[in-house]
């Protein structure tokens, strides 16, 4: 009976084997097609020769260890399968050293199980074990050669091996043995700190020495993924020896003092923090590998890309090795990620029941802590790479390249298959206590006390004469098997863990991460399919795809640099402008405009992309960029009643040639969108708004006379005009025509901070204004921390003081160029938009922007009133330059000093014609010194506007 059980486990073995060959050689066979191999006996060399070596450890296990687990050895099978497919696929087939490490690391599973024929016997040399352990750990400290950081690795002429690998094997074996022969003293608690029991010290030091080695490893090899992993499996032993809460927790707050002592001391431990919260801190430094895995996985989605056909290979550091999980999940998706976590979790759960069934303690404690080895160390990697944890650089057992990683994989896989052969039900049973029998007649006053505190622990007899504990006899092994199942409850939540954090990745949060500007995958993915064009209002291309000779597209913008601010464009570092709002549209994905694409789309086969039509007219914008020539500032036109962008300039400007090589982060690289993406003082441009409120709210009329010195005091603090001009009276007209601040001082105290803000922000101060693309919001103080004095220079349009919240008022050209149109527009502020509509392959309109609202900001007399005050600027006032012969031109100039008054910026705002605008303009020239900043940005914005209506009396809209 007992032989045919054993037999019926063999069979079973080998026929799981037979099955877990059909998805391996699927899999392979994908990829061979992927790689254009044509399929052959010979180009399934790899794949039927893991098959047959497989088969021979079956053949020896059959021999060697009849009795041992039937499901261990097929899982293991899938998952170097899976892992020699993907290592060929990601190193272009140049696997010929990890093809012998795996068929080494079999033959080194099979010597495992011939030459320890009981785990046992191997526990005599515990100490041995521990003390080769230790040194093995150790010794790259001393010889050890560092790469990629961490000091782990040793090197013999062309090799290089990682003890620690072989190290992490011989401590757990230490540790079974240890907490086999102090299982009931370990168990009884002698000392109590606070709320928890301890035993004696003398029983923790190895535990001890354990975290302290942990903590050398950090330190000395900065090898974070090491320690995590030998802390781990230690506590988990002594929890599954002791079954003390206590413990887990005492060592848990050992872990949580290193934790500290190394992130406060050692600047490795808090970059792969830093690194783990927030990788966009240092996104081409120490966060790139973690985000390239999460741009991967996010591409993988639900049912993944296939095999061949992701990107980690391109983009993603040591893809073959610590982040091979990055391109399976790409490749296999969500589903086929979760299966191979499945399968390290079947192992986990195959590995703790043959600790359960183990013969013996030592048995039993080393399959919980090869066990805890195996499925410890994919959870770290795999939430490392998914970042639901620190990066730590460990390897993915079984999977990984990596000789030293596959050949420790498989030595403890040996023990494993040894530890069930060993189990309850071949051969021995567990043993008690009523089967050993001690010679109590030489001294029958001990027989009783001897009898009592007997122990068996499998093979060993043991007389103890101390005590009698719960985990002596029977009962230990009954309360051993508890905690076996509340180990497999907490690795079944790790992997559920892992499982919905891969989830939020690739399906929830999956979206967010492939609109990530600077995701590198949106270029690469461009090279494959052609990218529809941009185009102006008029029809000029300003960016299209053209085929290269390989079949690959590349980029071309046959304008130049014309509109590159708003162009944008695509490269592996970056992804910006319209290429980046419009990417969808622009890159061929799903299309069901018509029954072709739409049958298409579902096949997966990549439609062509549509072409983007934009708001801007190609002769505006030159005339814009042209205006700029020789300055530091940024022009945008409106149309007033669509809030379309019909030109949009930025000076300093860039070549696309060049887009790889300027630092982004400067504020004043020429890659920042001076339109958008710059914040600046308004100066007198801002009394545009002071004096809309002032009307609307009934607190001043155009005609309302006031004082006009050069200085005045509001709150104890002065209020002055530029370059000290007075008047003795001033209309509010007046004095918005030639730009007195101490009277908008006045009005501004009367409008009040509170309404001030409430109309700046219906303007749009506060938010991102743009329908299709973004802007950094025009911020405004808080009411409440305003003065007086702050409220009647932010009335005149300058900036004084300092906040815990916003300062203000500050502004963006757009903002300002929104304003203006309002104004034009009866008081309504339309909301900006470059994208006209999107036009698919075939030519038919597939969306189309609507106009949007902002709000209404001011009524339609209070607008009426407000274009009659701007009007006078251009005709008599401060404006004069931007004068166009036969044109009603109206507007309001600015100067905001910068550089604590050093220099200054000009600005100016306007429409154009005053009785039926069909432009509004809004421009800012910086760094003007004082001697000529005034109206240099008017006469900019004459020039611009003079070029645009010509523009439109030629037709154009």
């Amino acid at each position: 009976m007992r032989e045919q059980q054993i037999n019926g486990r063999r069979n079973t073995e080998l026929l799981l084997l037979l099955l877990a060959a059909v998805p391996v050689g699927l899999l392979y066979a994908m990829y061979l097609v992927s790689d254009k191999v044509a399929l052959s006996i010979s180009a399934f060399a790899v794949p039927l020769g893991l098959l047959v070596a497989f088969t021979g450890a079956h053949l020896a296990v059959r021999r060697l260890a009849p009795a041992a687990d039937p499901v261990i050895l097929p899982l293991v099978f899938v998952l170097s399968g899976i892992g020699i497919t993907f290592v060929s696929r990601l190193t272009g087939g140049q696997t010929n050293s990890q093809v012998i490490w795996l068929f080494v690391s079999v033959a080194a599973m099979v010597a495992t199980l011939y030459f320890v024929p009981s785990l046992d016997q191997l526990a005599e040399y515990k100490f041995t074990l521990g003390i080769a352990g230790i040194v093995l750990l150790l010794i790259p400290m001393i010889f050890g050669t560092e790469i990629n950081g961490s000091r782990l690795w040793l090197r013999l002429g062309p090799l290089s091996f990682q003890p620690g690998e072989l190290a992490k094997i011989l401590i757990i074996l230490f540790l079974a043995a240890y907490l086999a022969e102090n299982r009931e003293m370990l168990s009884a608690s002698m000392r109590h700190i606070g709320p928890l029991a301890l035993p004696r010290p003398r029983m923790l030091a190895p535990m001890l020495v354990m975290w302290g080695i942990s903590l050398l490893v950090v330190v000395f090899e900065r090898d974070l993924g090491s320690a995590l992993l030998f802390f781990s499996f230690f506590v988990l032993m002594l929890f599954v020896c002791t079954g003390r809460p206590s413990y887990v927790i005492f060592f848990f707050l050992l872990l949580a003092i290193g934790g500290v002592f190394c992130f406060k001391f050692f600047g490795h431990v808090q970059t792969r923090v830093h690194m783990w919260l927030d990788p966009t801190q240092d996104r081409w430094g120490s966060g790139m590998q973690i985000l390239q895995s999460l741009y991967s996985l996010a591409d993988g989605g639900m049912a993944g890309t296939g095999i061949g056909k992701g990107l980690a290979a391109q983009t993603v550091t040591f893809v073959q090795s610590d982040f091979i999980f990055a391109a399976i999940g790409e490749e296999l998706g969500l589903l086929g990620a979760s299966a191979v976590l499945i399968c390290y979790l079947l192992l986990a759960v195959r590995g703790l029941a043959t600790a359960a069934r183990a013969r013996s303690d030592v048995s039993a404690f080393t399959a919980a802590g090869l066990t805890a080895a195996i499925a410890v160390q994919a959870f770290v990697i795999v939430g490392g790479v998914t970042k639901m944890l620190p990066l730590t650089g460990v390897t993915l057992p079984f999977m990984s390249q990596g000789g030293s990683s596959l050949l420790a994989s498989f030595i403890i896989i040996g023990l494993l298959l040894r530890a069930g052969d060993e189990g309850t039900g071949h051969g021995v049973q567990v043993e008690t206590s009523d089967s050993i029998k001690f010679n109590t007649t030489q001294n029958p006053a001990l027989s009783g006390a001897r009898t009592a505190s007997s122990v068996v622990h499998g093979a060993h007899a043991r007389g103890r004469y101390s005590m009698l504990t719960p985990e002596s006899g029977v009962l230990g092994r009954v309360a051993l098997g508890k905690r076996l199942t509340v180990i497999v409850s907490v690795f079944s939540l790790m992997f559920a863990a892992l499982i919905a954090n891969l989830t939020y990745v690739q399906v929830i949060h999956a979206e967010t991460l492939q609109h990530d500007q600077y995701n590198t995958h949106t270029a690469l993915k461009a090279r494959r399919v052609q990218r529809g064009s941009i185009v102006t209002s008029d029809e000029v291309t300003l960016a299209e795809s053209v085929l290269q000779a390989d079949g690959s597209y590349q980029r071309n913008h046959p304008q130049g640099s014309l509109a590159v601010h708003t162009v944008g464009f695509v490269s592996t570092g970056e992804i910006t402008g319209v290429e980046l709002a419009a990417n969808d549209a622009l890159k061929g994905d799903a299309d069901f405009s018509n029954l072709h694409n739409a049958l298409l789309s579902l096949a997966g086969v990549p439609n062509a992309g549509s072409s983007v039509v934009l708001t801007l007219n190609s002769q505006m914008q030159r005339a814009a960029e042209r205006a700029l020539e020789g300055y530091v500032g940024a022009i945008t036109v409106l149309d007033p009643s669509t809030g379309a962008v019909l030109a949009k300039a930025s000076s300093p400007t860039y070549s696309y040639d060049q887009s790889g090589y300027i630092v982004a982060d400067d504020k004043n690289s020429p890659l920042v969108d001076r339109t958008t993406r710059a914040l600046y003082a308004p100066g007198s441009t801002f009394k545009t708004l002071t004096l809309g409120a002032a009307l609307d709210l009934k607190r001043t009329t155009l005609e309302t006379s006031y004082p006009a010195p050069a200085s005045m005091d509001f709150g104890g603090a002065a209020v002055t005009n530029f370059e000290n001009n007075s008047w003795e009276s001033l209309s509010a007209k007046d004095a918005f025509a030639n730009s007195a601040n101490t009277v908008f001082a006045q009005i501004g105290s009367q409008v009040g901070a509170k309404n001030l803000i409430s109309y700046a922000q219906a303007a749009g101060y506060g938010s991102s204004i743009g329908q299709d693309f973004s802007t950094l919001p025009s911020t405004m103080p808080a009411a409440d921390e305003m003065s007086e004095w702050e409220t009647a220079w932010a009335a005149a349009g300058q900036p004084v003081g300092q906040h815990k919240g916003n300062n203000g008022p500050y502004t963006t050209v757009m903002q300002n160029a929104v304003l203006a149109a309002a104004v034009a527009n009866g008081g309504e502020a339309m909301r900006p938009y470059v994208i006209d509509h999107i036009v698919s392959h075939e030519g038919t309109t597939t969306s189309e922007t609507k106009p949007v609202s902002l709000g209404k900001v001011f009524s339609a007399s209070t607008a009426d009133q407000l274009k009659e005050a701007m009007l006078s600027v251009v005709d008599s006032g401060t404006g004069g330059g931007a004068a166009i012969r036969g044109v009603q031109v109206t507007g309001k100039t600015g100067t905001a000093e910068t550089n604590n008054g050093k220099w200054s910026n000009s600005l100016f705002i306007g429409f154009a014609p005053y009785k039926n605008p069909t432009v509004a303009i809004s421009v800012v020239i910086e760094q003007v010194d004082d001697n000529s900043v005034h109206g240099v940005a008017t006469t900019v914005a004459g020039e611009v506007l003079a070029a645009c209506l010509n523009v439109q009396a030629a037709g154009a809209s």
